[in-house]
C-alpha cells in the first residue's frame, strides 16, 4: 500500500492521508506548475495534467470513505480551458474542499484557487491577474476574440461566484493598465488577495487542516452531503 501511494504521489502529486486523531481520510491534491491541457508540455516541465486529475476527482467523488479534500496549489497558469474543468469539477464535489495557495496562483490558478469551500494563502504567495492571452497564429481573428471573450466572461463569472469579489472589483484588477510594465493586470500578495474577496484568509497548512477537519465535522452532523 506504501509503495503503491509513493508511485502514485510521484506520478500525479496525488495521495490519501490517514491517521489524524480525528480518523479521518483526507485526499490530498497538488496543482503544481504548468496546466497542460491537449498538447504535451516539453520533457522536463513542472505540469499538472488533466487527464490525471478528473478521474481522480471522480474517485473522490465515489468513495465513500474519503471525507475531504485538500488543494496545494503553486501553478503559474496554462491551458484555460484544462485549468477551468478542474476547478468546475472540484466545486462540484460533494465532499468538503480547502485549497491552500503557495507560492502562486497566477492566470488560470486564480479560479482554481477559489473553487473550494474555504481558501488560504500564505503571506508571500501571489495571484497575477489578467485577461486571457492568445500564443501563436490567429486565424479568423473576430471568431477568435468572440470566442476569447466568452471564456473570459466565464473566468470572471467562477471566480466571482467562488469567491467574496464582485465582478465589477475582478474586472477592475483584471485591466489595470498601471501595475505591469509590459501586460494589463494586477499583482496580488497575501494579504492584498484576501483584502480583495479573493481568498477568504491569510493561512498556512496547519490553518488549512484545521479547517478542513471542521467541515468535515459540520458535514457529518449534518449526515448528508452538500
Amino acid at each position: 500500500m506504501e509503495q503503491e501511494q509513493r508511485e502514485e504521489m510521484e506520478e500525479t502529486g496525488q495521495l490519501d492521508l490517514q491517521g489524524n486523531s480525528y480518523g479521518y481520510k483526507i485526499h490530498l491534491l497538488n496543482i503544481i506548475g504548468e496546466i497542460e491541457g491537449h498538447q504535451c508540455l516539453a520533457p522536463g516541465a513542472k505540469a499538472t495534467k488533466y487527464e490525471h486529475i478528473l478521474p481522480e476527482l471522480a474517485r473522490v467523488e465515489e468513495n465513500k470513505n474519503i471525507d475531504g479534500l485538500l488543494v496545494l496549489l503553486n501553478t503559474v497558469g496554462g491551458d484555460v480551458e484544462a485549468g477551468l474543468a478542474i476547478a468546475e469539477m472540484i466545486a462540484s464535489l460533494s465532499v468538503p474542499v480547502v485549497t491552500l495557495l503557495l507560492g502562486g496562483g497566477h492566470s488560470i490558478g486564480v479560479p482554481l484557487s477559489v473553487c473550494g469551500d474555504h481558501s488560504f494563502i500564505v503571506p508571500t504567495a501571489t495571484m497575477v491577474v489578467h485577461p486571457i492571452r492568445m500564443n501563436g497564429t490567429v486565424l479568423g481573428v473576430k471568431h477568435n476574440y468572440e470566442y476569447i471573450d466568452k471564456m473570459q466572461d466565464r473566468i470572471i463569472s467562477f471566480t466571482c461566484k467562488h469567491s467574496g469579489i464582485s465582478e465589477k472589483d475582478f474586472k477592475r484588477i483584471m485591466f489595470n493598465t498601471k501595475e505591469l510594465a509590459k501586460d494589463v493586470g494586477s499583482v496580488l500578495v497575501g494579504p492584498e488577495a484576501v483584502e480583495e474577496g479573493l481568498i477568504d484568509e491569510v493561512g498556512g497548512i496547519q490553518d488549512a487542516f484545521s479547517c478542513l477537519y471542521d467541515l468535515i465535522r459540520q458535514k457529518k452532523k449534518k449526515g448528508n452531503r452538500k
